[in-house]
């Protein structure tokens, strides 16, 4: 007791070292282990397209007994590893039949008739050579790209051919149309 008395801040700072003590003294510890998962789906998206641009349709001289060809491009990002994808294009907004028009932007009566074609090659994807109809609901079928390694983090870029026919009987004006891109997975 006299110790105590005497020095209270040396007696206090034994006080606190000696519980302290006591409480680890009791502690215990134990491990467990936590699960942890993730599940990645395989999906993909229509990043990008480009205008299929077909320029200057001249019915009277240039275009009077050759088509107009154009091109443009649909990019599609896919999960990693992914497999079994197609890409289908609709007939568009002013389709008729089986036939894809242009509509005029001023005689909106008036359609310039024109087609899409699938590239010719699997691989790279932008020979514009073939002659596969591209669209399901037009008389073709859907594109079914190989070779493809496909990626979250990169597109993948495939032309869209396109041929406008010769000497169609149409108003001077600008033309347009919009086709739906979808890709299946």
């Amino acid at each position: 007791m006299r110790l105590v008395m005497e020095n209270p801040t040396k007696s206090l700072l034994i006080a606190l070292l000696l519980w302290g003590t006591c409480g680890l003294a009791l502690a215990g510890s134990n491990t467990g282990s936590l699960s942890v998962t993730a599940t990645v789906a395989q999906t993909c998206s229509v990043s990008a397209t480009s205008t299929l641009a077909f320029g200057a349709y001249d019915p009277v001289v240039a275009n009077a007994s050759s088509a107009l060809a154009g091109t443009g491009s649909v990019s599609i990002k896919c999960t990693k590893g992914s497999s079994g994808i197609t890409i289908d294009l609709d007939a568009g907004a002013h389709v008729s039949g089986t036939q894809r028009r242009l509509q005029g932007a001023t005689v909106t009566t008036d359609f310039l008739n024109y087609g899409i074609t699938q590239p010719a090659t699997t691989s790279p994807w932008t020979s514009c050579a073939g002659s596969t109809v591209w669209g399901s609901t037009v008389g073709g079928s859907v594109y079914t790209p190989t070779g493809v390694t496909w990626s979250a983090a990169a597109a993948q870029a495939f032309t869209v051919c396109g041929s406008v026919p010769a000497a169609q009987n149409i108003s001077a004006q600008s033309y347009s149309d919009t086709v739906t891109v979808t890709v299946n997975f």
